[in-house]
């Protein structure tokens, strides 16, 4: 069984709006609903400032993926958004499809990258600090919401 990404698209944006929706949880701490429409997929995920992926296993689509090469704010790389199917959680596949995406980004030459966590998604925190990154300040989010932007510096490869 391997982990990779697929492009999504407008023809596969409900995939990826059921995979959204299978996370009640994060939607509320996100949005303040439990489900979100087709429209708003779009709008975030099909833009042509961000990268959108499925995250495959084998032939299974068990997440998606949205990332930014560069934040004009910063001038970062910034990974939007890594979330895996509520069926397809706690088996490692959220951190298999992160290997992944770091790879693909040494590759592109990239030293680092940065995310952002909403305060109240402790899970979040957890998973991505186990994962090496450090916190290194709080900013507030569009919508008035408090976000813990983390940050990982990639080794320099040998």
């Amino acid at each position: 069984m391997s982990i990779q990404f697929e492009e999504i698209t407008k023809e596969t944006l409900y995939i990826a709006l059921e995979i959204i929706n299978s996370n009640p949880n994060y939607n509320i701490i996100e949005n303040g609903i439990p489900k979100r429409e087709l429209v708003e997929m779009e709008e975030e995920l099909l833009n042509p400032e961000t990268t959108s992926v499925f995250i495959k296993l084998d032939d299974t689509f068990i997440g998606v993926m949205d990332y930014l090469m560069e934040n004009p704010k910063d001038q970062c790389p910034w990974l939007g958004l890594l979330m895996v199917h509520g069926d397809y959680q706690g088996f490692g596949f959220g951190t298999q499809a992160y290997a992944l995406y770091e790879s693909e980004m040494l590759k592109r030459g990239l030293n680092r990258i940065r995310i952002g966590v909403i305060k109240e998604n402790v899970k979040a925190k957890q998973f991505w600090e186990s994962l090496g990154f450090l916190y290194i300040k709080t900013a507030l989010s569009e919508n008035g919401k408090e976000i813990f932007v983390y940050e990982k510096n990639f080794p320099k490869e040998a």
